[in-house]
């Protein structure tokens, strides 16, 4: 049964960042830090080794994909009922759309990070990884599938 959405906006989501970004520190920057020791934060590598290249770089990409196509959204989002899902469908994404939306983040955040406060402007409040990956987030008790009203992107009259 599809259910009307209701799409969810900046500080909502600014939120679930921040609880997401305190997890993977406890969970990835913690063990790095007890592997490489105090070099780790106060060095100028880039990359430390095996450890910190796992930790820090390839687990967030899987394990952040793993949750929006397995859960639809990061334990962040889930925690604040937010449900990451494809902007046709109202559906869970595709794995391919998943990396997509995590790949665009690097655009979203490159111009002072203009491409996520975009999202407070936009109808459909999508920032602009969720433009590139078509993508929108929604508020939801339930996993969906999430039926939007159709919005004419050139005058912002719902159709």
């Amino acid at each position: 049964m599809e259910q009307h959405a209701e799409y969810a906006g900046f500080w909502i989501r600014l939120l679930a960042v921040i609880i997401d970004s305190v997890i993977m520190l406890i969970v990835f920057a913690l063990p790095t830090s007890f592997i490489y020791g105090q070099v780790y934060w106060e060095g100028n590598e880039m990359i430390y080794g095996f450890w910190d290249l796992l930790l820090n770089y390839i687990l967030p990409v899987v394990l952040t994909v793993f949750f929006w196509v397995k859960y639809l959204g990061t334990p962040g989002k889930m925690l604040l009922k937010l449900r990451v899902v494809d902007e046709k469908t109202g559906d869970k994404l595709s794995v391919g759309k998943a990396i997509g939306r995590y790949f665009a983040y690097i655009p979203a955040a490159i111009p002072l990070f203009f491409g996520f406060f975009w999202i407070g402007w936009a109808k459909r409040k999508q920032g602009w990884h969720d433009l590139l990956a078509g993508s929108v987030v929604v508020r939801s008790e339930t996993k969906g599938p999430f039926k939007f009203e159709d919005i004419d992107q050139s005058n912002g009259q719902t159709n």
